[in-house]
């Protein structure tokens, strides 16, 4: 196994906020109600401390995209995220055409927020919206109502943002065919750039897990997800991951360089990052908890380097979501091994139907895709 050249894999930076003003069911983020003062400032300053240790890592690299997830970002005011984002170009360079993405839900952000966010450097904006319904707000106990969620985008139009991504979900209690259609209707009534729709799932270490609400059945999810992939395609949106639906040429970049395997900084509470490096390939955590994070954020964690098992699934994990799938050269590119590694797999998974026939792509099917574990188990030598 060779080791990539870091200089050839594209680097973005990960920025986790980690409070929300309440913690819903379904989310298994690392995320925390915040239950007294926000200390914005204090974790800003642990933020760019964090990333004064980290600053080795970039290699002098260029990073293309910045992510600042959580938790819900939208908390935190226009003047942090601008200290933020400056403390950020005094130790890295950004690349001029960056894609700046902030997180916002409709129930903890106004007008005067978003146009700071836009001054401050942030060009993108992912709402979360969820669902149109108020009952289906309810059963998942967002904060915000329907009409907060249109508010929220015109807002965030107004204030000068032109790429918007809007977040849905579908599956959710109780939902009908109908009810799901409607979301995605009165979602591209808003005529945002990108459109993230995708299935609550209901994960382990979560409310939903102790108390499983009642969900459609896989017949009814599949008729949702087959009549809702069409209706976005007839709607001018191109499906061009499992869950993500573009505008031309609106495609979320910094997504992208995960799905591709590519490398990411991660500065937060309980933020994972992958570099390559020449010794291989790292995967690194920082520490969870907001309060020791604040306390030590220069302190390492979970640092492993992949074995070549790990890097084969890894980049099928990823890269087997995109639609187009990825070349055969990427694959050595960004792992490192031979694609002999995994010529047999390859060719049971197209045995199987799960992966197209082309001799310098890998592919999946739309049967690729519909069982994606199916095709990843082919991969798994751990």
């Amino acid at each position: 196994m060779t080791c990539p050249e870091p200089g050839d894999v594209p680097l973005s930076l990960y920025v986790h906020i980690p409070w929300c003003v309440r913690k819903c069911p379904y989310c298994d983020f690392n995320s925390h109600a915040l239950k007294e003062e926000l200390p914005e400032q204090a974790y800003v300053q642990a933020l760019l401390e964090d990333l004064r240790w980290q600053q080795p890592l970039a290699f002098g690299r260029k990073i293309n995209s910045i992510f600042i997830g959580g938790g819900t970002p939208s908390l935190f005011s226009g003047v942090a995220i601008d200290d933020l984002l400056r403390g950020i170009r005094q130790q890295l360079t950004v690349a001029p055409e960056a894609e700046i993405t902030l997180e916002a839900n409709p129930g903890a952000a106004d007008a005067d927020h978003f146009a700071a966010y836009r001054a401050a450097g942030v060009n993108r904006l992912s709402i979360g919206a969820q669902s149109f319904h108020t009952m289906h707000l309810k059963a998942l106990e967002r904060i915000h109502s329907p009409e907060q969620v249109r508010q929220a985008v015109s807002a965030a139009s107004d204030a000068g943002f032109e790429n918007i991504n809007l977040d849905l979900m579908f599956g959710l209690p109780g939902q009908s065919l109908q009810q799901a259609l409607a979301d995605l209707q009165q979602a591209v009534e808003l005529a945002p750039a990108h459109i993230s729709w995708y299935q609550l799932t209901i994960e382990p270490n979560t409310r939903f897990h102790h108390q499983p609400p009642p969900t459609p059945n896989e017949e009814l999810l599949w008729k949702i997800q087959q009549k809702g992939q069409g209706y976005l395609r007839k709607m001018g949106y191109a499906q061009y991951e499992v869950s993500a639906f573009a505008k031309p040429k609106m495609v979320g970049r910094h997504n992208l360089n995960y799905w591709t395997f590519g490398d990411y900084l991660a500065m937060g509470a309980g933020a994972h990052g992958k570099i390559s490096m020449e010794d291989g390939v790292i995967r690194y955590s920082r520490e969870r908890h907001p309060q020791a994070y604040m306390q030590m954020p220069g302190a390492k964690a979970n640092r492993r380097v992949l074995e070549a098992g790990d890097l084969q699934l890894e980049f099928m994990m990823n890269a087997m979501r995109l639609r187009q799938g990825v070349a055969i050269a990427l694959f050595e590119a960004r792992t490192g091994l031979p694609f002999a590694r995994i010529g047999k797999e390859v060719k049971q998974a197209q045995a199987s139907g799960l992966l197209e026939t082309q001799p310098s792509r890998l592919q999946p099917t739309v049967r690729g895709q519909a069982f994606l574990n199916d095709l990843l188990i082919l991969f798994d030598k751990g």
